[in-house]
């Protein structure tokens, strides 16, 4: 699945498209996807080597004006379904943690996927008008480094949409 945003790219950016899951021919710009079906890809020093995904734990954190417990917990069960990969959702009436596991090349593109999921989602899981307040992403070795060591997030169980 691709993600990116149609239009000027923001700066510092320049020819990067956001992926959060590479699928097998679909890596890659659409201009080298068609060269090498026709044959034509040019062959240089790193011909035939993809950039390789890797997976990211999120820690999103958001907050804001109260709102009633039933409709922030809803609105995090809809999140969950609308997007598949979250693990476990924590809740207060005026502020809630995601965590999920994100497929992405790079720490700025699992970033940058992370920072858009509350806006995205907002008005189709009718989430709160909370703004994003923390942002962990940490790398899969990390991650288990941490817990292995007895510090850092412990593993998400239950998985689902818990209160505080």
């Amino acid at each position: 699945m691709r993600r990116g945003r149609p239009g000027a790219l923001p700066r510092g950016t320049a020819e990067r498209t956001l992926t959060s899951v590479g699928s097998g021919e679909d890596t890659g710009r659409p201009d080298e996807r068609s060269a090498q079906r026709d044959g034509a890809a040019q062959r240089g020093p790193d011909a035939g080597q993809r950039e390789t995904s890797r997976l990211w734990h999120i820690t999103l954190s958001v907050s804001g004006a109260e709102a009633p417990l039933k409709e922030v917990r809803r609105a995090l069960e809809q999140l969950a379904h609308d997007h598949p990969f979250l693990l476990t959702s924590r809740y207060a009436n005026d502020h809630a943690e995601i965590r999920y596991w994100e497929e992405a090349r790079d720490l700025h593109d699992a970033a940058a996927v992370a920072l858009r999921l509350w806006g995205e989602h907002r008005s189709t899981a009718k989430l709160p008008p909370w703004e994003i307040v923390g942002l962990e992403v940490i790398d899969r070795e990390t991650y288990h480094q941490r817990v292995a060591e007895g510090y850092g997030p412990p593993p998400a169980s239950p998985v689902g949409v818990h209160p505080f």
